[in-house]
């Protein structure tokens, strides 16, 4: 097929819509490796878009590239569990036996090795991308294999099955996962009572969203069913991007139509008859068995026209890929990634339940969120509400990973200690506990029995253990490299501000700070934090102003100098100069006499 037939097919499954061009280009990448300019001049004239606007959205996300990779492009993570766990070196020994260098790729074209911020596989890593497909528990042997499979020239999807095997690890079960209500309950029980009543009993449920923010999930509904408008829309977000974080991908896995459900109930409710699964691209994997299970739902009468039959109730699902941009996590950068564009976050107010996607009235919950929504449905507000905290009712899952016996998916009523968690993990002679991702808290002993709840210490999910034989200083450099690559770019405080404590934690951790450098993270931080423009900015100071009040002995001790010293050695820097002059004399350096 020839790439003008190509183009054509895949906008014409979109009726040309110029809001489908990441899907559009997410698949010329999968196809050619890179997306081509001469995709680029097609997609302009049939969509129509400028070649720049399209250039501009190629360059935004992680996994698009308008520049040739390999026919295989391996992705390693990045993630500060996966380096626990030896990616480093084995990104190295990948490197040396393909005879690539990171990031470039092979001269024959045939591999580029490179790394990714976060595979979403932390509890089963080192994890790998090939191609898009994730290869988990990434061992010498393994390294060894693929080496071998990629200068054979063997077809991905010849690879052994094992590679691609990924598991769940669900630990521990609490109302959500241990429920058995059948498909299609929730949406009955809607029909039953009605979606006033449905409506009330989310608000007295007290659910609040479970990606972090934790507002009033009732609230939100009603709020876009009370929006005048010409068409709403249903958006789960399913671009969990934040580091540790992996229990959307394991209720997409195993419990999918209970969140479909509960975005139908969500329809039903606010009147949307449009509905999206924005999917993160390192999920990959799920697309497949998802529209599997959309077209079930619509064979059974639970999606499409008439939904069981309801003559106006009309709802269906659509599947976006995300292709690699942690800020789409954030709902309007969401929304904007959704309309074709760079994921770069809204001001806001407007908020997306009154001006979300095509700027029409639009509900974003995460997956966990929709899924409790459709069992509160079926079963009530009271049966939620029977567990948890006054404030935090319901459940919990948390993705824990790290120095523990046990890492997996946990469900826990809200309310449950940091110490009971770590000791049901198998965590021992535990440091710390980082909660929420790279944006959220880390957690010293002295605070164990804290409560994870949105009163106490709230989380999106994300629990990563750190032991004493730990740097924590390994960690704050990890996040603080993550935040660089990760900022939108879009206003100073952020794009400058990441940039610079990327670059003072580097200089602490080669040993080459002060006092001065600390005070200055401390500034810079607080900055970031009241001046960016959006979540990104305001938290990505977080792992450094956190450590520094809990935990100072980790830059204390890479602390060699009391007052200000540069990081660049200015003096190294010139020993290119005496090697071509053939000086090396005392003269010839910085800070002696001639």
């Amino acid at each position: 097929m020839s790439i003008e037939e190509f183009i054509s097919r895949i906008t014409a499954s979109a009726n040309n819509q110029p809001g489908h061009l990441l899907q559009y280009l997410y698949e010329i990448q999968y196809q050619y490796s890179c997306v081509p300019q001469r995709a680029i001049q097609l997609l302009a004239e049939k969509l129509p878009l400028t070649e720049s606007h399209i250039h501009g959205v190629i360059g935004f996300y992680s996994f698009l590239h308008d520049s040739p990779r390999g026919a295989y492009d391996v992705l390693i993570s990045d993630s500060i569990t996966d380096h626990m766990l030896g990616s480093r070196s084995l990104l190295d020994a990948l490197c040396k036996k393909l005879g690539v260098e990171p990031g470039v790729p092979r001269e024959d074209g045939r591999v580029t090795v490179d790394t990714t911020s976060c595979t979403g596989m932390c509890e089963q890593g080192p994890a790998i991308l090939v191609n898009g497909w994730a290869v988990t528990r990434m061992d010498e042997n393994r390294i060894d294999n693929i080496a071998e499979l990629i200068e054979s020239e063997t077809a991905v999807d010849q690879w052994p099955d094992e590679f691609f095997r990924v598991e769940d690890n669900i630990q521990r079960r609490d109302i959500l996962l241990s429920d058995d209500s059948n498909d299609g309950e929730a949406l009955r029980s809607l029909i039953d009572k009605g979606d006033d009543a449905i409506l009330e009993q989310i608000e007295a449920s007290g659910l609040r969203g479970r990606g972090g923010a934790g507002f009033n999930t009732g609230m939100k509904w009603r709020f876009c069913r009370q929006t005048e408008a010409d068409q709403r829309y249903v958006v789960c977000n399913a671009d969990e991007g934040e580091p540790g974080t992996f229990k959307d991908r394991v209720l997409l896995n195993a419990y999918a139509d209970k969140v479909f459900e509960g975005m139908t109930v969500c329809a039903g409710v606010t009147g949307a008859t449009k509905g999206c699964l924005y999917l993160r691209g390192e999920y990959r994997y799920l697309r497949a068995p998802l529209e599997q299970i959309l077209q079930q739902r619509r064979e059974a009468g639970l999606l499409g026209n008439t939904v069981l039959g309801q003559d106006g109730f009309d709802f269906d699902i659509e599947i976006h890929m995300g292709a690699g941009a942690y800020i789409c996590g954030e709902e309007s950068s969401l929304i904007e990634s959704l309309e074709g564009k760079r994921g770069i976050p809204r001001k806001r107010p407007p908020f997306p339940v009154t001006h979300g996607y095509q700027n029409r009235p639009t509900v974003v919950n995460n997956v966990e969120t929709f899924m409790a929504a459709a069992l509160i449905a079926v079963h009530g507000a009271d049966w939620f509400r029977s567990v948890g905290t006054g404030q935090s009712s319901g459940t919990k899952l948390i993705s824990i990973s790290g120095d523990c016996e046990k890492p997996g998916i946990y469900e826990y009523p809200f309310g449950v200690s940091i110490q009971n968690i770590l000791k049901d993990c198998g965590a021992k002679d535990t440091q710390a506990v980082q909660i929420a991702g790279a944006a959220g808290f880390t957690i010293p002993p002295a605070e164990f029995e804290r409560c994870i709840a949105f009163e106490d210490v709230s989380t999106g999910g994300s629990f990563m253990v750190f032991n004493q034989h730990r740097d924590l200083l390994d960690m704050v450099k990890n996040f603080a490299h993550f935040f660089v690559h990760e900022s939108c770019g879009f206003c100073t405080p952020c794009r400058v501000g990441s940039s610079l404590m990327k670059d003072l934690v580097d200089k602490v951790h080669s040993g080459h700070a002060g006092q001065y450098d600390l005070d200055e993270m401390q500034n810079i931080g607080q900055l970031m934090r009241s001046t960016s423009h959006c979540g990104l900015g305001t938290t990505a100071p977080n792992p450094v102003l956190d450590t520094l009040e809990k935990f100072p002995q980790i830059y204390e001790k890479h602390l060699k100098h009391s007052s200000y010293e540069p990081a660049f050695d200015l003096d190294a820097a010139l020993q290119d100069a005496r090697d071509i002059t053939g000086r090396d004399d005392a003269g010839a350096h910085l800070g002696t006499e001639s």
